[in-house]
């Protein structure tokens, strides 16, 4: 039974808690009737405040949320300004919730949503987390990336065990509270979570998560809150201006639901003038100086912190979340755009794919070689080739590039034109990456075209192969559903002395992330390698290759894994940067 101690004792605790407050620079209401403890709670100290009080968290909530079309920027928006807070000296993480019923974006077309971005522990998240990553010192997991597959998942499991003792189980509370709950979670340990809500407002699928948005924020004390709301202002030539409208309705739609955007973030062609500040802020009852520019990139997404300080977004979130930090360093990004808008050199670069004409579907690759030519101070003109198209005539379409790339990938198609491709760039000494099929791939060709094993194929391809170099890995035969069954996430790699990669990595040891079922055939591992493979890279615990080089080339290396999952602008991945400068020797030499 619960029980209340003396007033001396309840303002005694009152005045822990004002301290408590006081620490975190919260504001919050009290009311001492409403103080009881049980022994555990008064042993701990802690306090328990009755429904209708706020609670005192150590962290701050900022949500962003997107109107009026879809694909705004609102990851980058949100990453951009986990970079600007960290600067000031705040420990942030981020995550992103989608609104879609699949459990995770692992068995979706990449037409429909990009590359699937995989994690440290194996989680197949949305691409936003990549920009998360790379703009933020954190590394993320599965703790940071939920759907409503994920949410509904959930409730039904607890609903079947019988969790809910008996109640009728709804969207409110019990879909809003599993929500709130990875908020809790996913909060621990840090100073502020930055959480970006997926879809466009009004969505329908959307709603519970702004509905826990708003609970969330009632429960926890709006100071301890900040809502960004990134909306569109499109141009009409015809009329020559910015409209407001549609930012106007959408904000509308917001506040329909119980949410008041502290902070709007319009993207636009064209500058924002006072008179459209002006205008946004009386009809979306905002802040002048809350209305924040947010205008297209000149040359990289790169630019957009310096972009976002210039707008103070930076120093308005934090006054609103009642933060008091370092002043944030000038210029932390301006050398990073410097060596992208000025380098001193620049290479081209192949990348050859299924999925060539999708920007998303090879987002993080791309985005690694901007990142390995920031580590040389050069430019990297990335030229993007069709397999099919190249397998009609390698050497018109690659003979005068520095460097080509083949990504990772599933399925048949396309593939004997990669093979062509790297067969070409074997022989005219190009500089050669290959990314997890990319490897496989250059373990074919070599098998075919120099180790003379007429028919050689990976398994997936062609089930019937008299030598299938690349198979099945055994613990994927039994295996019937697709998702989340492949080889995930980070794997240890021993790397032998003198080769490529162990020159570029600088040490023996590194981990890596996965997404495959296919491997190298230890089978032919010492066939191969009396050929001129070189085994650059095994896992040490199943004995499985994970790098291989070729002898007598001037920079050719395919890996089993995904290393374009761990590179940043601020820590381009030693692979990247090492293969743009074999690249830009090449350049030196036509």
């Amino acid at each position: 039974m619960r029980r209340g101690f003396g007033h001396a004792a309840a303002f005694t605790d009152f005045q822990r808690y004002a301290r408590l407050c006081a620490k975190t620079r919260i504001n919050s209401k009290f009311s001492v009737k409403d103080l009881l403890f049980s022994p555990l709670e008064k042993k701990s100290v802690a306090l328990r405040i009755a429904p209708g009080n706020h609670l005192c968290p150590r962290v701050r909530y900022i949500f962003i949320t997107g109107g009026v079309v879809s694909s705004l920027g609102k990851g980058l928006t949100a990453a951009a300004l986990g970079a600007l807070l960290e600067q000031r000296g705040l420990k942030v993480r981020l995550q992103k919730f989608d609104p879609y019923l699949n459990v995770d974006p692992g068995t979706m077309n990449p037409y429909q949503h990009g590359e699937v971005y995989v994690l440290d522990d194996g989680a197949e998240t949305d691409l936003d987390l990549g920009h998360y990553e790379r703009f933020t010192s954190g590394t993320l997991s599965r703790q940071n990336n939920l759907t409503s597959g994920q949410v509904y998942e959930s409730v039904i499991q607890k609903e079947r065990r019988g969790d809910y003792l008996g109640k009728t189980v709804q969207v409110i509370p019990h879909v809003t509270n599993e929500i709130k709950e990875r908020l809790k979670s996913a909060g621990k340990g840090v100073d502020v979570l930055v959480t970006e809500i997926g879809g466009t407002v009004g969505d329908i699928e959307g709603l519970p998560f702004i509905e826990a948005m708003r609970q969330f924020a009632l429960e926890v004390g709006k100071q301890n809150v900040a809502f960004v709301h990134v909306t569109l202002l499109p141009f009409l030539a015809a009329a020559g201006e910015l409209k407001t409208k549609p930012s106007q309705q959408s904000v509308a739609k917001l506040r329909e639901i119980g949410i008041q955007p502290d902070v709007l973030v319009c993207r636009t062609e064209r500058p924002l003038d006072d008179d459209i500040r002006a205008k946004l802020s009386m009809f979306c009852n905002v802040p002048v100086r809350a209305v924040i520019e947010e205008q297209d990139v000149g040359s990289s997404i790169y630019e957009l912190p310096e972009m976002l300080a210039k707008e103070k977004l930076d120093d308005i979130v934090l006054d609103l979340l009642g933060l008091k930090t370092r002043k944030r360093p000038n210029g932390a990004w301006r050398e990073i755009v410097r060596k992208l808008k000025k380098p001193k050199r620049r290479v081209t670069i192949g990348v050859v794919g299924k999925y060539i004409e999708l920007q998303d579907a090879y987002k993080s690759v791309y985005e690694s070689l901007t990142h390995g030519g920031i580590a040389n101070d050069c430019g990297v003109t990335i030229v993007r080739l069709d397999a099919e198209a190249v397998e009609k005539n390698p050497a018109k379409m690659l003979a005068k590039l520095d460097g080509v790339l083949v990504p990772g990938g599933f399925g048949g198609r396309g593939i004997e034109g990669k093979i062509r491709a790297v067969q070409y760039v074997r022989e005219k000494g190009i500089p050669y990456f290959g990314l997890c099929l990319g490897m496989q791939v250059a373990v074919i060709e070599f098998a075919r075209h120099v180790a003379k094993l007429k028919g050689a194929n990976s398994t997936e391809f062609d089930t019937k192969s008299p030598h299938p170099v690349i198979h099945l890995m055994p613990e994927q035969k039994g295996i019937k559903t697709k998702g989340a069954t492949m080889r995930l996430g980070s794997y240890d790699c021993k790397l032998p002395p003198r080769t490529i990669s162990r020159a570029a990595y600088g040490k023996d040891s590194v981990r890596e992330r996965h997404r495959h079922r296919y491997e190298f055939n230890n089978d032919y591992r010492e066939l191969l390698t009396k050929a001129g493979l070189l085994i650059a890279g095994v896992n040490p615990g199943r004995d499985l290759v994970e790098i291989v080089e070729v002898a007598k080339h001037p920079w050719f290396v395919g890996v089993q894994f995904h290393p374009e999952f761990q590179s940043k602008p601020t820590r381009p991945h030693p692979l990247f940067a090492a293969f743009i400068k074999a690249a830009i020797a090449r350049h030196g030499k036509k």
